[in-house]
């Protein structure tokens, strides 16, 4: 039993009352919340273009490497251009690098993605200006162009030398994602936050239950490779059409509660965040802050003893160790309790250094 208590009798009755009646639920994951297909990966596209109608914010008339650029531009519209010299004046050009990123499923043509804008020189501001048609090509060399980037930019914070084309890259050249290998398998990468020896184990085992159905003489078509693949190959009747097979593959539901996975508390003290994975626990601890006391209460207490609340700090003997208590539990009460999180990640991390923590607490 977990108790928190707070000077008045209120939010005590409250807190108990929360950490007794806090649910035990399993939820269903399917294996595409757990994997991914190999083969399946973001694409970045990148290019150089140029901002225009800019007011004097551009980059300065000595940048002979813009001067050249747009030269050949004028010239591919049918504009040669008799000296460079002439290009040399004003600052309402800018060059800038453009980047954008295609899903990891690919990208067809028609296909509008945003694409990020950043000044490459020496351009005091983007505000204002708009960028002119630009191709965008594949990261490795001879890639060709897939993509072509243009519009307004928005901007996100007080920096105008970066920003956003929201939709400005409209893909032009289909971006195909393989992962039907030759011998007619496909790979499953377990994601990073689950990888483990018993995680690919255990999706093999589910895969391959749920290709044999009643059928107990079925052959087995999964197997784990290694802590993160598991290589599955496709049955020959299915190899005509395999979209269907593998959306049946990557939509089997399983119990999250039976992956064993290592408990971590990761937590952001400038964003306000904590992030829980897998099932931590509390061992026996007291803690103070401010008006707030944390305890394990074992047996329950329904009015705890006045000294509890006046003591700023005790310790928990081995006569007195209670059974562990779920953090879920009590970062639900603290939550209900409008603790603000910066506090709740001041309290984990002393229970952190105590020891009594039993999970890895990771600082961003």
């Amino acid at each position: 039993m977990r108790s928190l208590l707070r000077s008045p009798g209120v939010l005590v009755a409250l807190l108990c009352a929360w950490l007794a009646l806090a649910p035990r639920t399993a939820s269903a994951v399917t294996i595409q919340d757990l994997a991914s297909l190999q083969g399946h990966g973001e694409s970045k596209l990148w290019g150089f273009g140029f901002v225009v109608g800019l007011q004097g914010t551009g980059d300065p008339s000595e940048f002979l490497p813009q001067a050249r650029q747009v030269a050949r531009l004028l010239e591919r519209g049918g504009n040669p251009v008799p000296r460079i010299e002439e290009l040399i004046k004003g600052k309402n050009i800018a060059m800038v690098m453009v980047t954008a990123t295609i899903r990891e499923t690919g990208g067809k043509r028609g296909d509008k993605v945003d694409c990020y804008v950043q000044a490459w020189h020496s351009a005091q501001s983007l505000e204002g200006g708009r960028l002119f048609i630009t191709p965008l090509q594949g990261a490795l060399p001879g890639q060709g162009v897939y993509a072509m980037a243009e519009g307004a930019i928005q901007f996100e914070g007080a920096t105008k030398t970066s920003g956003i084309v929201r939709g400005g890259a409209q893909v032009v050249a289909d971006i195909d994602m393989n992962v039907i290998e030759s011998d007619g398998t496909i790979t499953l990468n377990v994601k990073p936050q689950w990888a483990d020896w018993t995680t690919t184990k255990l999706i093999a085992n589910i895969i391959n239950q749920d290709r044999r159905g009643f059928v107990e003489s079925s052959q087995e078509i999964a197997r784990a490779l290694d802590a993160r693949s598991v290589v599955v190959a496709i049955p020959d009747a299915e190899l005509g059409n395999p979209a269907n097979f593998i959306g049946d593959v990557l939509s089997i539901e399983l119990d999250g509660s039976l992956l064993n996975l290592p408990a971590v508390v990761q937590v952001n003290e400038k964003k306000g965040t904590i992030v829980v994975t897998g099932d931590v626990t509390i061992s026996g601890v007291l803690i103070s802050s401010k008006n707030l006391t944390i305890t394990t209460v074992n047996p329950p207490q329904p009015n705890p003893p006045a000294q509890v609340m006046r003591t700023s700090w005790g310790k928990v003997g081995p006569a007195q160790e209670a059974p562990a208590a779920k953090l879920d539990d009590l970062l639900q009460a603290l939550r209900a309790l409008d603790m603000p999180a910066q506090e709740q990640i001041a309290l984990l991390r002393e229970i952190h250094k105590t020891g009594r923590l039993h999970a890895a607490f990771v600082t961003e």
